[in-house]
């Protein structure tokens, strides 16, 4: 009878995963970091490097710093600066800190029929889109692209609240599903040039406006406050986040490229 009891706590212990090999953080970031392969390619070299695994939840920027706020995040690494310096002006974090930055560029249709293609200015681009009524297809999920975006169209004095049902339509997704339907309908829309290179469904589809300082793109990076959450793992949080702005970090980063085009550009030393 011992003999079976041993043998059935051995199944049991075999059977239950080892939590203190269960080493982990969550990390709340954007569609970007995760669509455009960025993830997949520097997560396995920190965990190889700590130890540490990494589980991501990504969605926009503003939903991925409302995790953070809720504490069901260890770390926030996000894009819209404005934002991120609202979430440590509400105590959320203590601390923020510039990771790596590329840059938006304006996807739009070969055909081009707004005749924006070429151009360098995006706020007189997306006058030119509004004038004509060319289709448009935003993300309108709070993302910090889509913050960028609405900040481009008041920029450029246009009112989209007047665009909506007719050539200006917002699907409150990510990014990767918003460069689908520009694909699918041959529309214009707002992509972070990360996520646009590594897309492949691209049809139709080319960047038309690019190279306007307006278009700069920051991340950052920030460990939940632990003093205000009590569930924040906040020694192996805070070795993630030293190890991105980590020289070994901002090489990994460096070191992403999809057909040998770098997709992000580490500037933590800023």
């Amino acid at each position: 009878m011992k003999h079976v009891s041993v043998l059935v706590a051995a199944s049991l212990l075999l059977g239950t995963p080892s939590f203190a090999q269960d080493r982990f953080i969550t990390v709340s970031s954007t569609t970007s970091t995760e669509q455009s392969g960025l993830f997949g390619f520097l997560l396995p070299k920190f965990t190889e490097k700590t130890g540490i695994s990494v589980k991501v939840v990504a969605v926009g920027t503003g939903q991925a710093l409302d995790i953070g706020r809720r504490g069901d995040a260890d770390v926030v690494f996000v894009h819209d600066k404005v934002a991120e310096e609202k979430f440590l002006g509400e105590g959320f974090s203590t601390k923020r800190q510039d990771v790596m930055y590329n840059d938006f560029v304006v996807i739009g249709p070969k055909s081009d029929p707004a005749k924006i293609s070429g151009g360098k200015d995006v706020t007189a681009a997306l006058k030119a889109i509004a004038d004509t009524k060319s289709p448009f297809i935003s993300r309108g999920d709070k993302s910090g692209t889509n913050a960028a975006e609405l900040r481009y169209w008041k920029a450029a004095g246009v009112d989209v609240e007047q665009g909506k049902g007719t050539w200006y339509r917002e699907i409150g997704q990510g990014m990767g599903p918003t460069l689908n339907m520009a694909s699918a309908t041959n529309a214009y829309t707002l992509s972070d040039r990360g996520t646009w290179l590594s897309f492949k469904n691209r049809g139709d589809l080319a960047i038309v406006v690019q190279g306007d300082k307006r278009l700069f793109n920051q991340y950052g990076v920030m460990l939940v406050n632990p003093a205000k959450f009590s569930s924040v793992k906040e020694k192996d949080g805070q070795a993630f986040v030293d190890w991105l702005v980590s020289q070994d970090g901002q090489k990994t980063i460096a070191d992403y490229k999809v057909g040998g085009e770098e997709l992000f550009f580490p500037n933590s030393g800023n």
